[in-house]
């Protein structure tokens, strides 16, 4: 595992010139109110898996919460979990939320599948909805636009919780783009497992923008490497199957809901915490390539989800 990821590593860093990558900043922990001014819509996504389990998410309406679609999932049944037992508590630290709303019904791609033998597909689609049971007024928290991603070398920064720092956020100010191609993101962010659905952002124009979300990673020493996807189309994408009532659960009256094939054991590891890493996706063109990039299930790397 180390050498692979070390290769991988490597063949991401002959994409780019030496010039154009940028040291990778510390986490900081967003402790008092202050802290997390401007980051208030990032919140914990509380589970009805058992043990504690959480996912990252964001706020992108007050209504809205952008996270993960496999955290939506139950890691052992593979079933959709009921969003009225899942609680969002937007810039949660150390017991106190600025607000907490639990859900209301919840969606995730349509063409995703937790046993999708095309990784690549998978990752990209890794997108779900939570709709909230009441909005969270946007003078409190302000839901986060969405913008195109970063090409091969550029900079984004992260917010997210995680294993060992579940009682507040962290912030990343500055990680770096290893690969930027076919709708994914390989990056170097500081994350780990709880840090699924958490918002990648791009801050070079204002407030932050979300740009891509954490769906997978593998640890390598004190090394990280995780995945996510270009969000702009995705997003669109869910939210029109939203709008249609497409695949989204609870079911509303009169509609048909769309069983989502989602294989039992959908968020299982193996003993190293990670599945396979394959470098052979990283091409000269700094793409990711579809048939090598991402093994079976899209694991190139464990789901960040908190188990």
């Amino acid at each position: 595992m180390r050498m692979l990821a070390r290769a991988l590593a490597l063949a991401a860093t002959a994409l780019v010139p030496l010039a154009a990558q940028a040291q990778d900043s510390r986490l900081e922990r967003l402790t008092t109110r202050a802290d997390v001014m401007g980051f208030e819509a990032v919140g914990r996504i509380d589970l009805p898996a058992g043990d504690g389990a959480f996912c990252s998410g964001a706020l992108i309406a007050p209504d809205l919460v952008l996270t993960a679609a496999h955290c939506l999932i139950h890691p052992r049944t593979g079933e959709p979990m009921p969003p009225a037992e899942m609680t969002f508590r937007a810039g949660f630290r150390d017991g106190a939320a600025i607000a907490e709303r639990s859900g209301l019904r919840a969606v995730v791609h349509p063409d995703y599948a937790g046993d999708d033998p095309d990784g690549l597909r998978q990752l990209r689609t890794d997108v779900g909805l939570l709709v909230l049971a009441e909005p969270i007024q946007s003078s409190d928290a302000a839901p986060f636009a969405l913008a195109p991603a970063p090409g091969t070398g550029g900079e984004v920064s992260v917010v997210s919780y995680a294993r060992e720092r579940s009682e507040a956020p962290a912030w990343q100010r500055a990680c770096g783009v290893s690969v930027q191609g076919q709708g994914v993101l390989l990056m170097t962010c500081d994350t780990h497992f709880g840090s699924s659905g958490a918002p990648v952002f791009e801050t070079t124009s204002g407030r932050p923008r979300i740009v891509s979300l954490i769906s997978r990673g593998a640890k390598d020493g004190a090394d990280t490497l995780v995945w996510g996807m270009e969000i702009e189309p995705v997003v669109a994408e869910v939210k029109a199957a939203l709008r249609a009532n497409r695949g989204v659960w609870p079911e509303a009256e009169g509609a048909t809901a769309r069983r989502l094939g989602i294989a039992e054991g959908g968020l299982a590891q193996n003993d190293a915490g990670t599945s396979g890493l394959n470098t052979s996706g990283l091409n000269r063109g700094g793409a990711l390539n579809g048939g090598g990039a991402l093994n079976r299930g899209g694991a190139s790397g464990a789901l960040f989800v908190r188990p």
